[in-house]
């Protein structure tokens, strides 16, 4: 499970959790404008935006998990498990897209939200799978940049686009009943509570934070998604880019998953791989690992973005314990 948030100070900054019980060897990606993208139903793309996220690469194909455009523009694919469909068969007059290079196709063309939506109408999005040793993703979406976020999902009646008011997505529900679960938790408040039970008893406030009592706390999607609307709905922070990237990741680790807390059906747990956090107007990519809570960036402008060959950064799994002397 997933999920992903979208933060904004003086920067606009995008980014992911992800959480699953093994790893498909992970690295932070740059892909170039140069890069050709060989579509598995549509056209060869060999000149577009380049973008910066994490992606497992196989047969020099980045599957990205989560990237941000050179232009400001993000997106993440997120668990979407048994409400997932997809095209069984290619459909004319539409630009027929594997769900492995849906993220790509948008990022590569897209400068905006608004262009991605308007490109999704063209949009036949296949059940194609990779390959050997890959399963197919049931996976949604959420694109966002700094004026508007969007969640796409391919579900059995067609293809949904849904305006995202709060930036903010997990796994199942579908996002519209992920947000019609704000509705009751409307009495949360970051301030605190004032006695409505009843004037005559003498009930008082015993502690800091009793404004969010009732706030969800386990690791469900829909219950991760309310935490994470409302951290991230009543986070505050300054502009700097240290205070801005800190807090967001403080946003993320309110929902963060323990190794051990969530089982799965074989007997392993499921647990935060890893973090990320891009600022999307600087195009700097930063994450943190399970045992690395040290945040690493990249960035991209520091590269080559006129090549044509991928530059790939392996993912900082492991961190260390630093003594002060």
């Amino acid at each position: 499970m997933c999920t992903a948030a979208t933060y904004q100070t003086k920067d606009f900054y995008f980014g992911r959790t992800l959480d699953y019980d093994c790893s498909y060897g992970e690295e932070i990606v740059v892909t170039p404008r140069n890069y050709a993208f060989h579509f598995r139903h549509h056209r060869v793309l060999k000149h577009h935006y380049a973008m910066i996220g994490t992606a497992c690469v196989k047969e020099n194909t980045p599957l990205y998990y989560d990237a941000v455009n050179e232009k400001g523009l993000g997106m993440a694919g997120l668990n979407f498990v048994g409400n997932a469909h997809y095209a069984d068969r290619m459909a004319a007059g539409k630009d027929n897209v594997a769900v492995f290079d849906f993220i790509p196709w948008i990022l590569s063309q897209c400068a905006t939200a608004k262009e991605a939506r308007c490109l999704l109408g063209t949009l036949n999005l296949v059940d194609t799978p990779f390959g050997s040793g890959l399963p197919q993703a049931q996976l949604h979406w959420i694109i966002a940049d700094r004026r508007e976020s969007i969640t796409v999902e391919s579900v059995e009646s067609g293809l949904k686009i849904y305006e995202n008011p709060v930036g903010v997505l997990t796994n199942n529900p579908p996002f519209p009943e992920q947000m019609f679960s704000l509705n009751n938790y409307m009495y949360l408040s970051p301030k605190p509570p004032q006695n409505h039970f009843c004037s005559r008893l003498p009930l008082h406030v015993y502690s800091r934070g009793m404004g969010a009592f009732g706030l969800p706390g386990d690791l469900s999607s829909q219950s991760r998604f309310i935490r994470a609307a409302f951290v991230k709905m009543n986070a505050v922070s300054g502009n700097s880019e240290l205070e801005s990237v800190s807090q967001f990741f403080h946003i993320l680790g309110s929902v963060v998953q323990q190794r051990g807390c969530c089982e799965t059906e074989d007997g392993k747990y499921e647990i935060t791989i890893y973090t990320s956090c891009c600022n999307t107007d600087k195009g700097i990519y930063y994450y943190t690992a399970y045992d690395n809570p040290q945040i690493t960036g990249v960035d991209m402008h520091k590269e080559n973005l006129d090549a044509d060959l991928l530059i790939r950064y392996p993912m900082i799994y492991q961190g260390e314990i630093r003594m002060q002397q």
